[in-house]
């Protein structure tokens, strides 16, 4: 059939797809045409056949799912378009009605705003079914909008560095001595004070924080804006729907990671200033309910949802997560406070002493991560299998429809019932239809294991402070140690390991796979930043300073202007870049103008 008659035949079916996940709907409706939107693709069958056909369909990021009706296409050269979505590689199989078998399939990634036919014929060398491809309108690159952006978000910031370069020149005349006289030191506890040698003489220097952690908070907390806004309709700055990683998928963990750091620094400098354990215990748990409360109070509803209601109030959440990540922590940093010993001991353990001195904390986190495994893998659950870690749903052949989560998701579910999240990643791809909360109380405990290696790397800065060299090796060891676990537990596939990668579960995996992302990410920043100076952590610093100011606005405000707007221009991803990259400058322009201020929410 000729490409110009394939666009003048009617389009006689269409299903249009909603799904954001790389999966057409089940609502089927007629209409005349195809009005492609962004992350959608146009699939036209053309059925020589004397019998009736039936196209199927199955996303190739769906783990073992069952095939899902795509279409039916009529016989004696009838014609039948889909709307499909192109976030993901589909396979598609068509199937004759009448003998119940495959006819073809094919396995492909479909291009944005491209039109696609199909052409289901009978060979004429065989006899047998045929189906050949071929493209009526080539598709867009949807990654454009993404590449402008990252040119001129590289652009400004190169102008910038010009700017503030030249500004630095004009005034270094006037501060040229400081320089010359007086080199910083950065403070390992970012709250403490040390002593400095000037003019020959012993006197108190002004607290340097460490602005390498400060950085690192900003950073995650810049990127957590910017995928809460919608990331630009982009699926990799989306939560994956179950196994595997995403950029979304990165930021909690390093929020854990550094509060784990950020509880070490700051207790030791307390620890210096003679804070008592019941003054420590009274401060941790005010922060933990304050926390708590914000998170239960303001945070799991939108303020046009109107007032709070039990009836749909969600128990679990991010800041609750956070708050009792903390107060553990900061327990196991009251209780057992050690000195350090100094490095010229003769102990055959003084090189591993950030690990010896803490060893009732190892025991109780190993003694944590054994009842997560435990509870995991051999925790009886109703109507599933023992160990189950799947999304449920179609996922899996089907065979397990309701087991969503495992045992993670039925402690919740008997736990919390309807109040928890609804949503889960992994609704619209699996077609789930049990409520999973991926800040669940089972996931809590890697939390813990997450924050505690956070924890590790604020020891190895106190008890090598001064020896860089140091700190940066033992930083990459751990991040190399963490790196093979993830590997050997997931077997580097994304469903396939003994236990995948899943930022719903916080599975072990996840937690060593994201330590490891940790390490590495603040031991560079160290380097960059508190070593060598090249760069002082501008613009992430500002909300790093200011983290929960930031986050608590942006999730009340994030969804009125000029923070976000109706978009109209819904063929592309242009408008929503721009209204997510939009969102998240404002928001570190406000944190830039607090930190001028010096305005710093603490609690």
């Amino acid at each position: 059939m000729e490409l110009r008659s394939l666009k003048q035949a009617s389009l006689t079916l269409l299903i249009v797809v909603a799904s954001s996940y790389g999966q057409p709907a089940v609502n089927h409706q007629t209409v005349p045409g195809a009005s492609l939107k962004m992350d959608q693709a146009l699939l036209a069958f053309h059925n020589e056949l004397t019998e009736e056909v039936q196209v199927f369909y199955t996303s190739d990021y769906c783990y073992k799912c069952l095939y899902q009706h795509l279409v039916t296409v009529k016989p004696n050269n009838c014609n039948a378009s889909v709307v499909i979505s192109t976030k993901f590689t589909l396979t598609v199989q068509v199937e004759s009605q009448t003998r119940n078998e495959s006819l073809c399939r094919w396995s492909q990634t479909y291009g944005e705003g491209g039109h696609y036919f199909v052409c289901i014929h009978r060979s004429e060398d065989t006899s047998k079914p045929n189906c050949i491809h071929t493209v009526t309108q080539r598709a867009s690159n949807a990654h454009l909008p993404l590449l402008v952006s990252a040119l001129l978000l590289a652009i400004i910031t190169l102008l910038f560095n010009v700017a503030l370069y030249i500004y630095r020149r004009r005034c270094t005349s006037n501060f040229i001595k400081t320089i010359c006289c007086q080199s910083p030191q950065h403070s390992v506890d970012n709250a403490e004070s040390h002593a400095g040698e000037a003019d020959q003489e012993t006197t108190n220097v002004k607290p340097t924080r460490l602005r390498s952690l400060d950085t690192f908070r900003g950073f995650s907390l810049t990127v957590m804006v910017f995928v809460n806004y919608g990331g630009g309709g982009y699926w990799f700055f989306q939560h994956a729907p179950w196994n595997g990683l995403t950029v979304a998928d990165l930021v909690m963990p390093w929020f854990v990671f550094i509060i784990g750091t950020s509880v070490v620094l700051a207790f030791r400098s307390m620890q210096r200033k003679g804070v008592t354990h019941l003054q420590l215990l009274r401060k941790i748990t005010w922060r933990t309910i304050v926390l708590l409360l914000l998170g239960f109070c303001f945070l799991n509803y939108s303020p046009r949802d109107g007032p709070l209601s039990w009836s749909w109030l969600r128990i679990p959440g991010v800041l609750q997560r956070l708050a009792f990540t903390y107060f553990v922590l900061s327990l196991l940093q009251t209780l057992w406070r050690q000195r350090e010993i100094p490095l010229t001991s003769t102990h055959w353990w003084s090189q591993v002493q950030d690990l010896v001195v803490y060893w009732p904390q190892w025991l109780i986190i190993i003694l944590l991560e054994t009842l997560w495994l435990c509870i995991t893998f051999l925790m009886p659950v109703p109507n599933c299998p023992t160990g189950y870690l799947g999304a449920g749903g179609i996922g899996d052949n089907g065979l397990y429809p309701n087991c969503t989560g495992g045992a993670a998701g039925y402690i919740d579910r008997v736990m919390f019932g309807d109040n928890m999240y609804r949503y889960p990643t992994c609704k619209e791809m699996y077609q789930t239809t049990q409520p999973f909360d991926p800040e669940g109380i089972l996931g809590t405990i890697n939390s813990i294991v997450m924050g505690f290696l956070g924890m590790q790397a604020g020891k190895i800065i106190i008890f090598y402070k001064g020896r860089n060299v140091h700190i940066l090796c033992r930083f990459l060891v751990w991040a190399v140690l963490l790196g093979i676990s993830a590997a050997i537990l997931s077997k580097c596939t994304r469903d396939g390991g003994f236990i995948p990668v899943n930022k719903n579960l916080w599975s072990l995996s996840y937690v060593t796979c994201m330590g490891c992302f940790s390490f590495l990410l603040l031991g560079a920043m160290f380097f960059v930043i508190d070593i060598k100076g090249w760069w002082g952590g501008q613009p992430f610093i500002y909300p790093g300073m200011n983290s929960i100011f930031v986050y608590v606005g942006h999730s009340l405000l994030g969804f009125y202007f000029p923070f976000s707007w109706e978009m109209h221009f819904q063929q592309s991803h242009w408008e929503w870049l721009f209204q997510s990259l939009w969102g998240t400058s404002l928001w570190l322009l406000v944190a830039f103008f607090l930190y001028r201020k010096k305005f710093f929410l603490k609690i």
